[in-house]
């Protein structure tokens, strides 16, 4: 199914980087500058994802609205928050995704990305390793420890013992699984919820790091992908045993 978008905002540079990204993915859109049309748009068709710029008046109201619709046409939520609004306050409002001004490029396809199981710009799906290694976020309230339990190159997924709060510029590290190397940098988390669950967008990596990170996943890839030959090879053998002609 192709993923089509409602945009409820005002903002030129915000609706040049959605734009610019769903030419990229594919994405169909409509933007709209009004929460009344927003709601009247909701209510007569279908869209996959809703993106709302919360410095546009009223944006709450439509929050609201898409709450109360079926789950089967609740569209994904992609909150841009406002500079009233805390990022916090979004995903109170029932946001599954947070956009962060001034919005990046890379950030919006990502959440796309993952939202939709978009492909990439090599056409590969949204790939991503499972893995369980301990990671530490400097946020508000102090270092936090979180289990870092799924793994791309453009960001993590992480479950912590506490709800975390959706910050920007967020100092991190861990270690990649089965080696020394230290991964380091800096991230915004886009998404998170009540059970400590969230999901950080790498926004600076040093050179080194990302090194060790490319490198880890094509060895991930490559190992996952030889797994696999292994396994279909007793079924190709089998196949070529009974199409052998007997003798």
């Amino acid at each position: 199914m192709k993923v089509n978008a409602l945009v409820l905002s005002r903002n030129p540079r915000a609706l040049r980087v959605l734009v610019a990204g769903f030419a990229e993915l594919g994405v169909e859109y409509r933007v709209l500058l009004s929460a009344s049309e927003t709601i009247e748009t909701l209510n007569t068709s279908l869209h996959s994802a809703l993106v709302l710029d919360f410095d546009v008046p009223w944006v709450l109201e439509v929050v609201k609205m898409v709450r109360t619709l079926p789950r089967g046409r609740r569209p994904v939520l992609f909150a841009i928050p406002g500079k009233r609004q805390s990022i916090m306050a979004a995903f109170q409002a029932g946001a599954n995704f947070v956009l962060h001004k001034p919005l990046d490029l890379l950030q919006v396809m990502h959440c796309f990305r993952i939202a939709g199981e978009l492909p990439d710009d090599h056409g590969r799906r949204h790939s991503r390793e499972e893995i369980e290694t301990l990671g530490y976020f400097e946020l508000p309230q102090g270092t936090v420890p979180a289990l870092v339990c799924e793994l791309t190159e453009q960001g993590l997924s992480v479950r912590a013992g506490e709800p975390l709060i959706p910050w920007r510029g967020v100092v991190f590290r861990f270690l990649l699984p089965g080696t020394t190397h230290v991964v380091h940098g800096t991230g915004d988390f886009i998404w998170s919820d009540n059970e400590g669950r969230g999901g950080l967008f790498f926004r600076h990596m040093p050179t080194a790091c990302r090194r060790d990170l490319d490198f880890w996943l094509k060895r991930q890839h490559v190992r996952r992908s030889e797994f696999l030959r292994r396994l279909s090879e007793p079924v190709r053998n089998r196949w070529r045993a009974l199409a052998s002609p007997l003798h």
